[in-house]
């Protein structure tokens, strides 16, 4: 059946978290490059780090831009669970059309995934799981 992917979301990027390292990579992502920093990212004082959009095929008029999130961690983060399962691995992030069809096949190809759940807002949901190869892959459900 697969999964019905409907968009890219984000890419995760690490740095490292020392004093001044945001504002190095900012002179990079948005002075160099001109992505914009989207103010929503929620507060997390134990990793620093941004939210850059940018906006393609039009997605300035309405449609939800695609991102780069930036963090600061070395080695697992404080909001990893364990070394694999960190959130702040650099990563592809996919909205979905359905995170419940997406479970259901990851589990019938005897894919292991994890969770996380209110890690960037109440009711977010994210399901994270690896290629096979080492690179871990984020799926969040669509907005309606």
């Amino acid at each position: 059946m697969g999964i019905k992917v409907v968009g890219l979301m984000h890419t995760g990027v690490r740095i490292t978290p020392e004093d001044g390292d945001v504002e190095k990579a900012l002179s990079i992502w948005q002075d160099m490059l001109g992505l914009k920093i989207d103010s929503s990212r929620p507060d997390f004082p134990d990793i620093p780090g941004a939210w850059l959009n940018f906006a393609p095929n039009g997605a300035d008029q309405g449609e939800p831009p695609q991102q780069i999130h930036i963090f600061g961690a070395n080695g697992t983060s404080p909001r990893a669970r364990t070394k694999r399962e960190d959130p702040t691995r650099p990563h592809v992030a996919l909205a979905v059309e359905s995170l419940d069809d997406a479970k259901r096949e990851l589990e019938s190809r005897d894919i292991d995934y994890w969770i996380y759940s209110g890690l960037v807002g109440a009711a977010s949901e994210q399901v994270f799981f690896e290629d096979g190869f080492g690179n871990m892959i984020e799926l969040q459900e669509a907005p309606a």
